[in-house]
């Protein structure tokens, strides 16, 4: 049954076989995360990429005065590794922690790459990954550029309204890109 999700969304793309999703996830182990563990930590290197089953978790940088600053919310049924790390294999420069207790099923980089260059059909669905990766941070800068932190946050809640409110003000007005106090007084303008 825990694999239930992971094979949904793996069959969703229509490219994988059954037989190439269950590879696949043969080729995975389960992982725990509780609430504040890292995923990774700035300076190490990403050498797994992991599919989220439940929970939470935050992607943020440190700035040179030390504020943390959420620019990822990442919620169950999609992938999340520290990309550029995971593809140049050079130290990160975020921090992935979990918000709330997460479980996850974690591939390593040199299961995947094995997959990619023996099954054709792994190569042109980790495309569409990167193709989906890239149009999501697209539409996020976006989103940060057009839309006021009312309507950001309206979408938020419009898309995630189960997990939103497990995020703390202060991580969500992060990743908003807005004060705290902003952040209170726009929860109390949707309650009224």
């Amino acid at each position: 049954m825990i694999h239930f999700n992971i094979k949904q969304f793996l069959k969703s793309f229509n490219i994988l076989t059954d037989s190439e999703v269950d590879y696949f996830i043969s080729q995975t182990v389960n992982q725990s995360l509780n609430k504040g563990d890292y995923f990774i930590k700035e300076g190490e290197t990403c050498m797994q990429v992991s599919f989220v089953l439940s929970g939470i978790l935050r992607s943020y940088r440190t700035t040179n005065k030390g504020e943390e600053i959420t620019y990822c919310l990442t919620f169950p049924n999609v992938f999340v590794t520290a990309y550029s790390s995971f593809i140049t294999e050079n130290k990160t420069q975020e921090n992935i922690q979990a918000i709330d207790n997460v479980e996850l099923i974690t591939i390593e980089k040199r299961k995947l790459e094995n997959l990619a260059s023996t099954h054709v059909n792994w190569m042109k669905f980790l495309k569409v990954v990167a193709e989906q990766q890239y149009i999501e941070l697209e539409n996020r800068i976006f989103e940060l550029q057009k839309n006021n932190a009312l309507a950001r946050y309206q979408n938020l809640m419009k898309n995630h309204p189960e997990y939103v409110l497990k995020v703390s003000l202060g991580h969500l007005a992060s990743y908003l890109g807005i004060s705290q106090r902003h952040m209170s007084r726009i929860r109390k303008e949707i309650t009224y």
